[in-house]
């Protein structure tokens, strides 16, 4: 029996088994059966990136449209970035990447148009490794949904979870350490209602882990606690949109959104709600303004770096300049994060939405 037959048998076997407290630990090691042939098939089938999806990163975020054939993404592209996108009214039109820079809030925002997904792409089938590959290294990723389609988003989010990206879900904090001796210890700081102990060990010795020291510090279920072991997956924030409401009723259009949970419905056709979608395309990415002094002058508070959430002074110093980082000597912030005006801080200080940074270089 090959791994795509044992993958088909185990996940019907999961599929048909009732989950309670007596089966969670079978159904955890079946499912940590399925994760290491998937992962087996995926070794096997992989290969290098076809030509046109090396894409550089470049600008202050990068956002992935993505979504099936002919749903509209090459004319959301157009309408949203200075790129100029072939559009056609017949399936798989894009080829290769196109990029495009959406300009707004004075944050420079590489918008990437990747081929239409089709069923089995994250297997690999209709260029899906290549698609996928490019999805991986974004900062947002916009799935773009037809209307009259709406069965599309399971497909699609089937795709994106067997490719190994979990959208809108942050990583789980777990921490495994593989040891030598004395068996699996396991410390929670959280009560776990998805497993109990039985069940992580079951999962762990599905990988054949036999010593290690385990601390779990968030409720995770069995799923995620595999994800952990693997340690391959992406963590990746996503807009859900619903695209071409001008094709029908308000209702109808309400109604579809409802049921896959849409943030936002447009018509890229005719560009209706393309300013709130840049809008919450800004605010997804979690992008702060930091503004720039040199010593002596006055901070120049028209054109701000703009930089992700969570950046540092070294963050800073590394896009303004390779060598910033290794010349630096100090800063002196103002702002939110600073506890008085002109503060003296490291390259490890954290920034808040809005701060001044004056550098000091040797």
């Amino acid at each position: 029996m090959g791994n795509e037959e044992k993958i088909k048998e185990l996940e019907e076997l999961v599929g048909k088994s009732q989950y309670n407290k007596r089966t969670q630990k079978a159904i955890g090691m079946y499912k940590a059966q399925i994760a290491k042939l998937k992962e087996k098939e995926s070794t096997k089938k992989g290969g290098n990136l076809a030509d046109g999806f090396a894409v550089r990163k470049t600008g202050d975020g990068t956002v992935v449209l993505l979504g099936f054939p002919s749903v509209g993404k090459s004319t959301l592209l157009n309408g949203l970035t200075d790129a100029i996108s072939e559009v056609a009214a017949y399936a798989f039109t894009t080829l290769t990447v196109i990029p495009g820079i959406m300009n707004y809030n004075h944050a420079k925002i590489q918008i990437l148009d990747v081929p239409g997904v089709v069923r089995g792409a994250a297997s690999g089938r209709g260029r899906g490794t290549e698609v996928f590959s490019v999805l991986r290294s974004a900062d947002l990723i916009l799935i773009l949904l037809d209307v009259n389609y709406p069965e599309h988003y399971e497909a699609l989010l089937y795709e994106i979870y067997d490719s190994g990206i979990r959208l809108n879900k942050r990583k789980p904090d777990v921490k495994i350490k593989k040891t030598t001796k004395d068996g699996i210890k396991i410390g929670k700081t959280v009560k776990l209602t998805h497993m109990d102990d039985e069940t992580i060990k079951g999962i762990l010795s599905a990988f054949r882990i036999n010593n290690a020291d385990i601390l779990i510090r968030s409720d995770i279920t069995d799923d995620e606690f595999i994800d952990c072991i693997e340690a391959n997956k992406k963590y990746v924030p996503a807009i859900i949109i619903l695209n071409k409401i001008d094709a029908v009723s308000k209702e109808q259009a309400t109604k579809v959104a409802n049921s896959v949970q849409a943030d936002l419905l447009i018509s890229a056709q005719k560009k209706e709600h393309l300013s709130e979608l840049k809008e919450l395309i800004f605010k997804k990415l979690d992008l702060i303004r930091v503004y720039m002094k040199e010593p002596g002058k006055a901070a120049d508070m028209e054109i701000p770096m703009i930089m992700f959430r969570g950046c540092t002074v070294s963050d800073i110093c590394s896009k303004l300049h390779k060598e910033f980082v290794s010349k630096f000597k100090f800063c002196r912030i103002w702002g939110k994060s600073a506890k008085f005006p002109g503060q003296k801080l490291s390259l490890k200080h954290v920034f808040k939405d809005g701060d001044v940074v004056e550098l000091h270089l040797k």
